[in-house]
């Protein structure tokens, strides 16, 4: 089976070098795909000199400014999917998701699992590192979703996740409406709603020690009230 890591960057020149050597140094085989939307401190070259040292197996698309983790992602499925590969990755550059549980994630799929979800909340909470209002923002966000949706994922803003190219390739990725965090929200809602099984494995999270965080109001935002329409959303997908 073929693996594809997709990490989206932006300005992540502490971590990537590191991040690169350590998915590769791993018994299970992944290849990698970082997405960076120009990041002006000299993120994607690091990439580029790495791509010397695993030819074949790194891969990079380089972008013009920040266009959204969601359609960093969905650039990477697609090009996932034109590229024969048969699962794929979602994690974070900042080590925030230890690379080792990519080999826990993928053994989920052996069980016949489309969607695995490295989940802080299905076991107790399990974050390292963070302030208290966030944790119990985050973890009172997946509670809104199940709320409102239904859908019964314990860490539905999870961004350490496994897709099966069946699930991908049956999804109409350009309906995925939601640009930021609300993107990992919508992608999973999507896929229960489809009837594909999910299965949340525990990880420990823990916050970064290198670099800046993405999280915005703006992008806390998008996903309170986007979680509001996706009740009454068609589910499209994929025209053939």
């Amino acid at each position: 089976m073929r693996k594809l890591v997709i990490i989206p960057t932006y300005n992540e020149i502490d971590n990537i070098e590191a991040m690169i050597k350590k998915v590769f140094s791993l018994k299970e085989p992944f290849d990698l795909l970082i997405i960076d939307d120009g990041s002006p401190d000299g993120t994607a070259d690091v990439v580029i000199k790495e791509q010397l040292n695993y030819p074949e197996r790194l891969h990079l698309i380089q972008r013009k400014g920040k266009q959204g983790l969601g359609t960093a992602y969905i650039t990477g499925f697609k090009w996932a999917l034109k590229n024969g590969y048969d699962y794929v990755f979602e994690m974070d550059a900042d080590f925030s998701h230890n690379p080792d549980d990519l080999e826990r994630l993928y053994k989920a799929t052996a069980e016949g699992y489309d969607l695995v979800i490295g989940s802080r909340y299905v076991m107790g909470v399990n974050v390292v590192n963070w302030p208290m209002k966030r944790v119990l923002l985050s973890y009172y966000a997946s509670w809104y979703v199940r709320l409102v949706t239904g859908m019964p994922i314990h860490d539905a803003t999870a961004g350490f996740v496994c897709y099966s190219a069946k699930l991908l390739d049956t999804m109409d990725l350009d309906d995925i409406k939601m640009k930021g965090y609300g993107f990992q929200i919508d992608m999973k809602y999507v896929a229960w709603r489809l009837g594909f099984k999910i299965k949340e494995v525990p990880i420990i999270f823990t916050e970064r020690t290198l670099g800046k965080s993405k999280m915005s109001k703006g992008i806390f935002r998008e996903a309170l009230f986007g979680v509001m329409k996706l009740r009454f959303r068609k589910i499209k997908t994929k025209v053939a």
